[in-house]
């Protein structure tokens, strides 16, 4: 059976529009969500000496089983940084930590 060329467009952006909204639910996970808000509380919290003090420090199990999770998801790791990336760099700034 032909379809007709207006019904294929309107499927075509059906299904273009589905794809484009459940992208961004996707991407999106509420174990990141959560990781990112306790990275970005961390930070601000911690006063300048305690994040120099921390550098040296080793990661724990949990830490590190999160670090790997978002080296494998490259859509996870993307969100993570959109979420912290200012705060954190903005903390790091404000600390003489960045060159």
């Amino acid at each position: 059976m032909l379809i007709r060329p207006m019904a294929r467009l309107g499927v075509a952006l059906g299904v273009t529009g589905s794809l484009l909204t459940a992208a961004p639910v996707f991407a999106q996970s509420p174990v990141v969500n959560l990781v990112a808000k306790k990275v970005i509380e961390r930070y601000q919290k911690s006063s300048c000496e305690q994040l120099w003090a921390a550098r040296s420090e080793r990661r724990g199990s949990q830490e590190q089983r999160v670090l790997d999770m978002l080296n494998d998801d490259p859509q996870l790791r993307q969100s993570f940084i959109d979420q912290v990336a200012a705060p954190v760099m903005n903390k790091l700034f404000v600390c003489g930590m960045l060159p």
